[in-house]
């Protein structure tokens, strides 16, 4: 009996002293996590501050040739300025002129009434 509580006492101080030597597992798992919420916070804030420069950007005014025109039109290409006053020349009518253009029709009359009031 005396033998099996020496043993046993020597089990025990064994594993006490491996113990000491043995990695925790929960500390390794509590480090990688805050590892990586503090990437995760890192990044979210790097996303912050890049959508506040395009939004500082796109709030600029004249900066933006996607953002509506403030009067509600948008202007019309050059090209397509010709083209409708060349189809009128040829004596189509607007609605024609706004078929074949993809203008609406009062656009199509807005913009041959401002090339009459200049002349050529």
């Amino acid at each position: 009996m005396v033998i099996t509580l020496i043993v046993l006492l020597a089990l025990s101080v064994i594993l006490f002293v491996i113990s000491f030597f043995r990695q925790d597992h929960a500390h390794l798992v509590e480090q990688e996590l805050e590892d990586l919420s503090l990437k995760f916070f890192q990044e979210t804030y790097q996303i912050k501050k890049r959508l506040q420069t395009l939004e500082e950007e796109f709030m600029m005014p004249g900066a933006d040739p996607l953002l509506p025109d403030p009067s509600g039109k948008s202007p019309v290409n050059e090209i397509v300025k010709n083209q409708v006053l060349a189809l009128f020349r040829q004596g189509l009518s607007f609605e024609q002129i706004a078929r074949q253009s993809a203008l609406p029709v009062n656009e199509v009359k807005r913009i041959i009434s401002g090339a009459m009031q200049i002349p050529e």
